[in-house]
């Protein structure tokens, strides 16, 4: 057996490490992805999925009339990027939704289903950027609201949290605020460092 070193760059997520944790990522895999289907040149979106867009199957088409959406012809290309869409889940849960909408699809996608999995392209930016969200009164048995929140440097996830509060809220809008204090104070800690 050989001693290779430090574990650098495994099954597409790599792996970098400073005196204060580990960081991965899948830069280079997305990269990859976006090159193989050759996307390189596209331009930047900001959502994964277009605003309003309600995305239907071959059998509900047919029960309705809509006859403008074809069937894509190469269900395995669809399949494939979804696959790897999916694995790029790990480090880029922004686009976990779309991925999954997309792959309720994978028997019979149609042309529309597969331009819009073609918007999935990576954001080239190093912001640090935070997202929070509760549901209030979510557990019914207790009635308190479940929060949580990530925050991502650029592409790369560096904390999350979800949890169950400890005290019952009187309002969505409290259960907001606390969300958002959890996350405005995690944002801070990374700020400091």
């Amino acid at each position: 057996m050989k001693d290779l070193g430090n574990l650098k760059y495994f099954l597409g997520i790599e792996i970098m490490r400073s005196k204060i944790g580990i960081l991965l990522n899948q830069r280079k895999y997305a990269l990859e992805l976006i090159s193989n289907i050759g996307l390189s040149g596209a331009k930047l979106v900001s959502t994964p999925l277009e605003a309003n867009v309600k995305l239907t199957t071959v059998e509900y088409d047919e029960l309705t009339g809509t006859t403008n959406d074809s069937l894509y012809k190469d269900v395995t290309a669809y399949q494939r990027i979804i696959g790897r869409l999916l694995y790029l889940t790990i480090t880029r849960p922004d686009i976990s939704f779309a991925v999954q909408v997309f792959s309720q699809f994978m028997q019979r996608p149609k042309i529309s289903h597969w331009e819009a999995a073609l918007r999935l392209v990576s954001k080239k930016s190093l912001e640090l950027e935070a997202f929070c969200d509760s549901d209030w009164a979510a557990c019914l048995n207790t009635r308190r609201f479940v929060s949580g929140y990530m925050v991502k440097l650029g592409d790369s996830l560096i904390s999350w949290k979800s949890e169950k509060q400890h005290t019952v809220s009187r309002s969505s809008a409290e259960a907001e605020y606390r969300s958002m204090a959890g996350a405005v104070a995690e944002l801070l800690s990374w700020l400091r460092c």
